[in-house]
């Protein structure tokens, strides 16, 4: 199958590709629990999409945890990091879906973990060299639901947003791919759906990574 010129697919990673999102709440809730800080209903969800200076922040300023947020974000990473070398916790048919869609596209990988669990969950799966882009939030102005990490990975890509079909789980990914021009596809997190105005952005939902095949992307592409 040829490769489609000027057109490419941008993964989200925690919630699309690894099963992390509740490995992460469950570390910060932790965090909060060892400090005898109560947890906010909506801490949860706040902090999905957030960057690494954003979220350590937050739980510092919001939840109550105290220390400096650099010395928190360490000690969450070391944490995940330790958890993905004893198991790295991939999502069903996440393997399948990157490198058959590799086989026809440029990808991008939009994330907002850190640089380090996008370098050493990449590694682990074999799937470092499926993507010609990889962008952490932490190395962007911002974290989702600000689109400045999607914008940046369509300007690396070489392609303009409107070609390029992002993959996503959470409310704010999907808020900030739709915001930075791109073609939609919404794979909500069982344990984390996004909001009804979140996912009403994208232009198709599919319960499993299963239904993301090279002809669905092409016929995305095709109509935007």
């Amino acid at each position: 199958m040829a490769v489609a010129a000027g057109e490419g697919v941008v993964f989200d990673m925690d919630g699309v590709l690894i099963e992390s999102e509740e490995l992460w709440d469950e570390t910060r809730r932790g965090l909060a629990a060892d400090a005898g800080r109560p947890w906010p209903p909506e801490a949860t969800r706040a902090q999905q999409g957030m960057s690494t200076p954003e979220w350590s922040r937050y739980l510092v300023e919001t939840v109550g945890i105290p220390g400096a947020p650099e010395e928190i974000a360490r000690t969450v990473i070391d944490r995940l990091a330790a958890e993905y070398e004893r198991e790295l916790p991939l999502l069903p048919g996440a393997v399948q879906a990157v490198a058959r869609l590799a086989e026809r596209w440029p990808l991008g990988l939009a994330s907002s973990s850190p640089r380090r669990l996008i370098d050493a969950v990449l590694h682990s799966a074999g799937l470092t060299g499926h993507f010609r882009v990889t962008l952490s939030t932490e190395e962007v102005a911002a974290g989702k639901p600000d689109p400045v990490v999607y914008r940046t990975v369509a300007e690396r890509l070489g392609m303009p947003p409107g070609r390029l079909v992002a993959v996503e789980d959470s409310s704010n990914g999907l808020r900030a791919a739709s915001a930075a021009g791109m073609v939609v596809v919404a794979v909500p997190h069982a344990a984390f759906p996004p909001a009804e105005d979140a996912l009403a952005l994208a232009d198709v939902t599919l319960d499993r990574l299963a239904g993301l095949t090279p002809e669905l992307v092409a016929k995305l592409l095709a109509g935007n």
